[in-house]
């Protein structure tokens, strides 16, 4: 029996995405193009299904944060600011939003998401291959 009534995770998913320009897939290959940082924390499952995401870095959710924080002894290279723009991906586009609002809450306030996750990728006709992952640990 539950007594208490948490908000909920629609509730913590809509404060997540409040005020924050998520990316369409095309405006998520422009950014990778740019330089953006594109971090697909899909399962190992999910991407051996669906394909990997050209150009895209492996971080898994339960490190994401401290491979990304510049200040933290196990990070990425790619991690030398707080002003790195960030684009999380996911399947579709939940889970990427709360990791996201964990980075901007971090200090990494450009982090966002691509919007509808590889699902989205895929409807708008742009690739994914088969070949071996930047996986980062």
């Amino acid at each position: 029996m539950i007594t208490e009534q948490g908000p909920g995770v629609d509730t913590v998913l809509a404060e997540a995405r409040r005020g924050v320009r998520r990316y369409t897939p095309h405006e998520t290959l422009a950014a990778r193009q740019r330089g953006a940082i594109v971090v697909d924390t899909r399962t190992e499952t999910q991407r051996a299904e669906t394909g990997e995401l050209p150009g895209a870095i492996v971080i898994d959710r339960t490190v994401l944060e401290w491979r990304l924080d510049p200040a933290s002894d196990v990070r990425i290279a790619e991690a030398v600011s707080y002003d790195v723009e960030i684009i999380v991906v996911c399947r579709q586009g939940f889970s990427s939003s709360l990791a996201a609002e964990s980075l901007r809450r971090v200090g990494l306030h450009r982090a966002t998401d691509l919007e509808g996750g590889i699902e989205a990728w895929l409807r708008a006709g742009l690739p994914l291959h088969r070949e071996p992952a930047d996986v980062r640990r």
